[in-house]
């Protein structure tokens, strides 16, 4: 099983692999965990972190063709596609669920879409929730006159997603026993575990709430790898509520952890990540001498 030739992408220069830092911070010292971050933030610029991984190989396999994917309207995954597009001279198109009339003027994120060359096309929760059927996609695609676009479903989680993110989980062999990553749509996590060596697993915390990506990640395992990989679990404990729903509680720790540490935290994914982590590690659901590495797949957004 081969994936796309991805080497045209490197005058982008990526900083592959990303490097691995480790932090000392007293609530998992006092437990006998060792923390080391994964800094996938420090891949590139503009596209971030596990949007590299997932990418990469997507837009080799559009070789120049117009990409179209789908996000809400604050959606990471849109932000970097367009980004991506204009890094390397490739149209893109983001179906953005919801009202056109509701986004006016445009939030920062899509405006930064369309400042970036990318199409929008707003559409109805209705279709957009079934836009996958063959007939919807279709019609969609027509509607935008990219009928011969590389599709690259919402979160770019597809077979291809997963394999790029697999480089991950190698790059992180012998390195900790637990790896950690934020989940939208379950593709970091698919191709991270199967990535992993014999006798690591890694642990997935979804930032949406629902349950559903158990099922969602397997799926996506067997698409790439025919089946399931590696050792994996996820605690869906840690949404706040469900995707963008940043409390107070959440805002604070994020805001305490960068002070602790000098990083800024994304708080849609990372700092859900890492709040989670705290407490796992608090309940002693890590056992002392455990290495534990987060993978910090963004940062903020200027």
């Amino acid at each position: 099983m081969t994936s796309p030739d991805t080497s045209g992408l490197a005058s982008l220069r990526p900083r592959l692999p990303s490097p691995v830092q480790e932090v000392v911070d007293g609530r998992f010292e006092r437990r006998g965990v060792r923390l080391l971050l994964k800094r996938d933030d420090l891949i590139h610029p503009e596209l971030i972190g596990n949007k590299w991984r997932k990418l990469a190989p997507n837009l080799a396999a559009a070789a120049g063709r117009t990409v179209v994917t789908f996000g809400g309207a604050w959606s990471n995954h849109l932000r970097a596609t367009a980004a991506a597009g204009r890094l390397l001279g490739i149209p893109t198109v983001g179906v953005v669920r919801g009202d056109e009339l509701a986004t006016r003027p445009l939030n920062p994120s899509l405006a930064r879409c369309t400042a970036d060359g990318m199409r929008l096309r707003f559409v109805d929760r209705t279709t957009y929730r079934r836009k996958a059927e063959p007939s919807v996609l279709a019609a969609l695609l027509r509607a935008a006159g990219a009928e011969d676009a590389c599709v690259v479903p919402e979160g770019g989680s597809n077979a291809e997603a997963v394999r790029g993110c697999r480089e991950l989980g190698a790059e992180l062999r012998g390195k900790a026993d637990v790896v950690a990553v934020a989940c939208g749509t379950g593709g970091t996590l698919a191709g991270l575990a199967a990535g992993l060596a014999p006798g690591q697993r890694a642990l997935g915390v979804p930032v949406l709430k629902g349950g559903f990506l158990a099922p969602e990640t397997e799926a996506l395992q067997r698409e790439a790898f025919g089946g399931r990989r590696g050792t994996w679990a996820l605690d869906d404990r840690f949404h706040f509520g469900g995707y963008a729903r940043v409390p107070a509680e959440l805002e604070a720790f994020a805001a305490d952890f960068e002070q602790r540490h000098g990083l800024p935290v994304e708080r849609l994914y990372v700092a859900k990540l890492l709040y989670g982590l705290v407490t796992l590690v608090d309940e002693g659901a890590l056992p002392p001498g455990t290495t534990l590495a987060a993978v910090i797949t963004g940062r903020p957004f200027p």
